[in-house]
């Protein structure tokens, strides 16, 4: 990116941010999620940090939040409350201390504590009593919100033991999930988020309505003559003050302990009754800290890591049309890759031409997308504002992009096809899809390598892939004769296989890993399930009557096996592969799995599962029986208890297994 490209986009992003900060800040509407808007600011800041004289004083990042509100008392902070800069990764966490340690000569200790979602305020106290309390405003002034700060219990209203004639309390006013959920319920879940519903109640001319919302506050910080020499002393003293101080904050000695802090706390997230976006360090060392001052409105010595964020903005740079092993065409977006949920996203699926059309999204927008888990992510949002100037809509191609065939909408569906079966794309998708883990899990047999047997000649059908020799592959690039000798040993090593991982390996339409499961427990053999397949003249009440086995189901097995081309396929295959015979079981369990396990993969839960004779579903529903819920779990979570689903912990699921 060039300085005049970063400039416009500098000027975009900070009128976007400006206008959604003032809707949330000021109007009490937001408009996009937190983790997009701290995604907009984070690539603002960056671009800063690269073109430091396209900083203004009028920059979103020079300032920390909105205007206050009119019909209260302005109050001016005695000393600004700073916001802080934020950073995504354990990288920026480390480009961040080699930036203090270039500023200071002295071994530097950290305060790590948990960054409450909430409104900062500020208290002040003169002789011991509180005498005015306000918001952080802009961070120079505030609202004069004292009457409101008073209904809240865990703020004292003369402090303990022994204090300076003038003390100021900073912290955040925040409000427990209980006690969020038993609002919700008595007022007809109309709140969005704890969040607003904080700064709402403080921001309210009657009192009342403050004292009837059941606020909490924790402090942070505290700006008086205390004697003592760091930032954990200042909490310590806090303490003895009668304020609350997070039990969980923690003093590390490197930034490798912070990492082991960071992740341990995002493990707890769920189990915390309050909310958390993140962990704020700070340099422990109160000398050091202010030597090291601020850059703009955000000080050097203090950094919120946040966690991973399940949304972001980036950029879309090119949009794709995919051709699947079944012929449906798929789009998806290339993207400027981005950090999202713990991992980088560079594409993301736009499912199909609807979908495009709906969002109107175009090369070259900045969009939203989402990622829960491990979910593939989604765009969710086109931020149209921030759109460059002559971008055109984007049009689906009439024409399969792999083969040339005229594409077509089967009816009942929203998906185009190529309706060539011998479309090179299609057969090297179901090759990919023959291989893949679930199928024939043949290690070593990625697509680039599956792409060199295809294009060279040697592989055309699944049965080719089991009379390759090491002499067919030392040839090529990539390989040697130790390696060609190794992928040979691991395609043998597949050659054997479970009936159920066979007929998925297979590719067929509509059949997944869990109707696979439920086909091979139905039949035995595979030839049992083709001689139901092509048998009474294409009468496939024998499927229809399994259950989880509808019409549609049904009606693509037939077609599989009915098909000529499919049917020599099958017959070459079955030569060279031996197939375990499945044993039926009784009554299925239904299991759901959400978040981050901690001991197993989500394959491996899932095949745990499924030996034990339960069935993995992808979503939630009235006939689930489990979901298994891990770290950071996403919206199957909130399902399952909306619908009284039984939840297990990972410790729960593995004494039941």
């Amino acid at each position: 990116m060039t300085k005049a490209q970063a400039q416009q986009r500098i000027i975009q992003l900070r009128q976007e941010i400006e206008r959604y900060r003032y809707a949330y800040h000021v109007l009490d509407r937001q408009e996009i999620s937190e983790a997009a808007l701290d995604s907009l600011k984070h690539e603002l800041v960056t671009l800063e940090q690269r073109y430091p004289d396209l900083i203004t004083s009028d920059s979103p990042s020079q300032r920390v939040a909105g205007q206050p509100l009119p019909g209260f008392k302005k109050v001016r902070h005695t000393r600004p409350m700073l916001s802080l800069n934020d950073v995504f990764s354990f990288q920026e966490l480390q480009n961040w201390a080699k930036r203090i340690q270039k500023l200071t000569t002295a071994t530097v200790q950290y305060y790590a504590e948990i960054k409450m979602d909430g409104l900062a305020v500020s208290l002040i106290y003169r002789h011991g009593q509180l005498v005015e309390g306000s918001t952080r405003g802009d961070g120079i002034v505030g609202e004069d919100v004292t009457e409101n700060l008073k209904t809240i219990e865990s703020i004292p209203l003369h402090l303990q033991g022994n204090y300076p004639s003038t003390v100021e309390v900073r912290g955040e006013v925040y409000m427990t999930k209980r006690d969020f959920a038993a609002l919700n319920q008595r007022e007809g879940n109309k709140y969005a988020n704890p969040r607003n519903v904080s700064a709402g109640s403080i921001r309210q001319l009657d009192s009342r309505i403050a004292a009837s919302r059941k606020l909490s506050f924790m402090a942070y910080d505290c700006v008086a003559d205390l004697k003592v020499t760091t930032h954990s002393a200042v909490h310590a003293q806090l303490q003895q003050f009668g304020f609350r101080s997070n039990p969980l904050n923690q003093l590390c000695a490197s930034l490798d302990q912070i990492q082991v802090y960071h992740a341990t706390i995002l493990k707890q997230r769920e189990q915390l009754d309050y909310w958390t976006d993140g962990v704020v360090i700070n340099i422990d060392d109160l000398a050091v800290f202010a030597q090291l001052g601020s850059v703009g409105k955000a000080p050097r010595g203090a950094v919120a890591y946040k966690f991973p964020a399940e949304q972001a903005t980036t950029i879309v740079q090119a949009i794709q049309v995919q051709v699947g092993r079944t012929g449906a065409l798929t789009p998806v977006a290339e993207l400027r890759p981005v950090l999202v949920a713990g991992t980088t996203v560079s594409r993301a699926t736009l499912h199909n031409a609807d979908e495009i059309d709906r969002l109107d999204v175009r090369v070259g927008d900045t969009v939203i997308i989402s990622k829960a888990g491990d979910i593939i992510p989604d765009i969710v949002q086109v931020l149209t504002n921030l759109r460059p100037a002559h971008t055109k809509p984007f049009r689906f191609p009439s024409r399969c992009p792999a083969c040339n065939t005229a594409i077509e909408r089967r009816s009942g569906e929203v998906a185009y096809y190529c309706p060539n079966p011998n479309c090179f794309a299609q057969q090297r998708e179901r090759l990919y899809h023959f291989v893949s883990k679930a199928g024939f899990d043949i290690r070593g047999l990625g697509p680039k390598i599956i792409d060199q047997l295809v294009t060279v000649g040697l592989v055309q059908n699944f049965a080719d892939l089991f009379i390759l020799t090491p002499g067919d592959l030392e040839p090529l690039e990539r390989f040697a004769e130790k390696s060609a000798y190794k992928l040979i040993q691991e395609i043998q090593h597949a050659s054997t296989i479970s009936l159920e991982r066979f007929i998925y390996a297979l590719g067929i339409r509509h059949v997944g890993e869990e109707t696979a499961i439920v086909l091979a427990q139905q039949f035995g053999d595979v030839k049992k399930l083709r001689q139901a397949a092509v048998g009474y003249n294409r009468d496939h009440d024998l499927l229809q009557n399994i259950p989880d086995i509808g019409d549609v189901v049904a009606g693509s097995i037939v077609d599989y096996f009915s098909d000529k081309k499919n049917a020599k396929q099958l017959d070459h295959l079955l030569k060279k592969i031996h197939i375990e015979k499945s044993q039926p079981v009784g009554t299925r369990k239904t299991f759901v799995l959400t978040g981050t396990l901690t001991t197993l993969t989500r394959d491996a839960a899932k095949q745990i599962i499924r030996q034990a004779g339960g069935k993995v579903s992808s979503s939630v529903s009235a006939q689930t029986d489990y979901v298994v819920v891990g770290d950071n779990p996403g919206s199957k979570y909130d399902k399952a208890k909306q619908l009284g689903v039984k939840i297990l912990n990972e410790d729960q699921f593995k004494k039941m297994i």
